[in-house]
């Protein structure tokens, strides 16, 4: 299988595995944790986006193929002792299958999951692949 999404950063992927104590300093703008599937003619991108507001803290942008999840985690410190929460900007951008239909995309946000949804055309209505032939020794004339 073909992996669908693209990393924004293997490099902090690989240190959210170890979760040492060397990782806790390290930029807030390490990449969410997110999961893709194909159900049933569409194409699901999920997100651990715990404890934000959808409607403030959380974009979701789509541009050539590309969709992109944004979000920011305020820091609020008053009064706090010790925390291991990340705060910042959030972003990871993952490359649509082809058939995606940018026109027809949902997300929802429940839980703490972003939950995108974007509907895949019909792949049967288009047209089938056809063999071009090729001559040898001819030049193409112009009309």
């Amino acid at each position: 299988m073909t992996a669908l999404i693209r990393k924004d950063s293997r490099v902090a992927e690989m240190l959210d595995w170890l979760e040492g104590p060397w990782t806790a300093r390290r930029p807030a703008s390490s990449p969410m944790r997110v999961e893709d599937y194909l159900r049933d003619g569409t194409y699901l991108v999920r997100a651990e986006l715990p404890g934000l507001d959808p409607e403030h803290d959380i974009d979701v942008t789509v541009s050539r193929g590309v969709l992109t999840i944004h979000a920011e985690r305020h820091d609020e410190p008053a009064g706090r002792q010790h925390s291991e929460f990340r705060y910042g900007t959030f972003s990871h951008s993952v490359t649509l299958p082809p058939g995606a239909d940018e026109q027809q995309i949902d997300a929802v946000y429940s839980h703490g999951i972003l939950e995108v949804a974007v509907h895949l055309a019909d792949q049967s209505a288009r047209p089938a692949a056809r063999t071009i032939p090729v001559q040898q020794d001819q030049h193409i004339k112009p009309s």
